[in-house]
């Protein structure tokens, strides 16, 4: 049976979900790809509202809620896709009632399924060592020495760092302090925060800004510190482009993006010592849980902790 038509929304649901994007979008700093997730989520909801009678936002109840993440759910939604519409459908109603559009926030009474978080297969120290060790090698024309110097340095402050790949491509020239070994980044909703980054990333980053930018750079090329191809700013496929084939170019490695080298710096660090508040502040999340997500510690080294602490081990 063909699903119904969408309603034409009532111009006062309109009016809300535009002012909720400008929120989002201006206010709260959320990025494009958000943006316009969490508006396709809100609109999902608002012409479920419409086609139940509902002309205004202020109508909006939990039964209106259920009822459309049920809708959601008999359609075979994923748990992933019912969480984040959940959360949208949150976010929106908290703005309703902060705006007063809503008397009362029926959003907290949404509940969704948990939706079960997978690791990426985590990158050993050898392996990654082995993955910089070749990157960028057996290259001859000067172009593509460029090229290969760009990727290195990619891979390298990558690892080193544990960015984000938008906070990597959204990276100027300066934003790399050589002197103090750390790199000014521009993470999620807008804030700013100093990552330190190693002495091999630092070169790698200098070889590329002295010796292969000035190859790329064009009159598009900006502030941008890594180009494309073409000149302009790198983006991201680019940058995943070049981390899958860097790591399938060495044996044995398990297939992984740059969140993937992200989650293994962010091991690495907890495997050597660093405490998960710090890995917390390098990584940028805002909640200690999401980090606790981003890390395994091997069970070598709780053995070897516990081994040392426990008076009875």
């Amino acid at each position: 049976m063909p699903s119904p038509e969408p309603a034409a929304l009532p111009p006062r649901l309109v009016s809300a979900m535009d002012a909720f994007g400008r929120h989002i979008s201006a206010e709260r700093g959320l990025s494009p790809h958000t943006v316009r997730a969490y508006l396709g989520d809100v609109r999902s909801l608002l012409e479920h509202a419409a086609l139940a009678g509902i002309t205004g936002p202020g109508e909006l109840d939990i039964g209106v809620l259920r009822g459309w993440l049920g809708e959601q759910h008999g359609g075979g939604r994923s748990r992933a896709t019912l969480a984040r519409r959940a959360a949208a459908a949150r976010t929106f109603t908290a703005f309703a009632r902060a705006r007063g559009l809503l008397d009362a926030d029926p959003g907290p009474l949404l509940g969704t399924p948990r939706t079960p978080r997978r690791l990426p297969q985590v990158l050993r120290q050898d392996q990654v060592a082995a993955v910089l060790e070749t990157s960028g090698r057996g290259i001859s024309s000067p172009r593509d020495r460029a090229l290969a110097l760009r990727d290195a340095a990619i891979m390298e402050l990558l690892y080193a760092t544990g960015i984000r790949v938008g906070e990597l491509c959204g990276l100027d020239l300066g934003g790399l302090d050589e002197e103090r070994r750390t790199v000014r980044v521009l993470g999620k909703g807008g804030r700013e925060r100093t990552v330190p980054a190693g002495i091999p990333a630092v070169r790698a980053v200098r070889a590329w800004t002295r010796e292969g930018r000035p190859v790329i750079a064009g009159p598009g090329s900006g502030h941008a510190l890594f180009l494309g191809a073409r000149g302009g700013r790198l983006d991201q496929r680019a940058v995943r482009r070049v981390v899958h084939a860097s790591i399938a170019a060495v044996p044995g490695t398990p297939d992984a993006g740059p969140h993937g080298l992200r989650h293994a710096a962010a091991t690495h660090l907890l495997e050597g010592g660093a405490d998960l508040r710090s890995v917390q502040e390098i990584l940028g999340h805002a909640s200690l849980t999401s980090t606790q997500i981003y890390t395994h510690v091997s069970v070598e080294r709780l053995r070897s902790v516990y081994r040392q602490a426990h008076p009875r081990a």
